[in-house]
């Protein structure tokens, strides 16, 4: 049985790809700062430790670095974390994979998004994820970027689309951040992890440092709203993001600061070509667009309402 070592396991990508790693027929250890229980392959530890990362590495075929710490901290964990991940990989031989995200690019990206895309960022979180990537590559380590739009979950877990999206969608309300005839990337969770789980299984074939990218949804804000609409069953009122007070609060908030930076992935289209993905995986599972907003909304939908 293959063997993955997922770190950040109860973040938003590691769970996800906890299950698909386990639904593949892996044996999967989890690692986490902190558990909530103790559980049979949960290990605890600082994932920015080189020791303890390549100790928990040890027999493992793969290291999934599903760890993603709050934006105001990335400067400095980002670089820890990225050195120990890469010493566990060396000592250990394992493929080491990663959910990428289209921060590389930058505001001047084009619409249509490929591997052989520039990466052109100017932003401090774009700098630092192609600072993240670059390493894994120049240190020779077998990598697999799987680089998507931004996530869609069942679980609410504070990500644009449950957290601030959506929150007030049961009542009949929407905040969209940019204007809506524009096109965004989304991509479903547990469909993006089960697209790692299977290149995972092709690790071998794969040059040593490989991205593919992951298609998703490309919707723009009105296909969006309208299938937040289908979900709910109602018509929804629109309301746009507040940019001025958000662009205040980061005179104090580090994490609004980091936000307000980010504003341009709202308002440059963007979408994200998964040609080379269906080559390698031509029967990956695509969810409905309509099924993921569905089942992402009902989370949070009131008991009343489904009583």
């Amino acid at each position: 049985m293959q063997k993955v070592l997922i770190l950040g396991a109860t973040g938003r990508f590691g769970r996800a790809a906890a299950t698909a790693f386990q639904d593949a027929g892996w044996h999967v250890t989890q690692t986490a700062r902190r558990w909530s229980s103790a559980g049979a392959g949960r290990v605890t530890l600082d994932p920015s430790d080189a020791a303890a990362v390549t100790e928990a590495a040890q027999g493992q075929d793969v290291i999934v670095n599903a760890v993603n710490p709050p934006y105001p901290d990335w400067s400095v964990v980002v670089p820890r974390l990225t050195r120990a991940v890469i010493a566990a990989a060396k000592a250990t031989g394992a493929t080491v994979l990663i959910p990428g995200n289209l921060y590389n690019y930058g505001a001047a990206m084009p619409e249509v998004l490929r591997e052989d895309t520039p990466w052109t960022a100017q932003t401090r979180k774009g700098a630092i994820r192609i600072r993240m990537e670059s390493a894994y590559r120049d240190a020779g380590v077998r990598t697999i970027v799987l680089r998507g739009g931004d996530f869609l979950e069942a679980e609410p877990s504070g990500n644009w689309f449950d957290a601030h999206i959506a929150v007030r969608a049961w009542e009949g309300k929407v905040m969209y951040p940019g204007p809506r005839n524009i096109v965004h990337a989304w991509a479903w969770l547990p469909d993006m992890a089960a697209a790692m789980a299977a290149l995972a299984d092709r690790r071998d074939a794969f040059d040593p440092f490989v991205e593919f990218g992951f298609e998703g949804y490309a919707l723009t804000g009105d296909d969006l709203i309208a299938l937040i609409e289908q979900a709910v069953g109602r018509p929804v009122r629109v309301r746009g993001m507040p940019w001025p007070m958000v662009r205040a609060m980061g005179l104090v908030s580090p994490l609004m600061r980091e936000v307000v930076e980010m504003r341009y992935m709202w308002r440059v289209p963007h979408r994200v070509d998964g040609t080379r993905l269906s080559q390698v995986l031509p029967d990956l599972p695509r969810t409905p667009p309509a099924q993921a907003i569905a089942a992402a909304l009902a989370a949070r939908k009131p008991a009343a309402l489904t009583e």
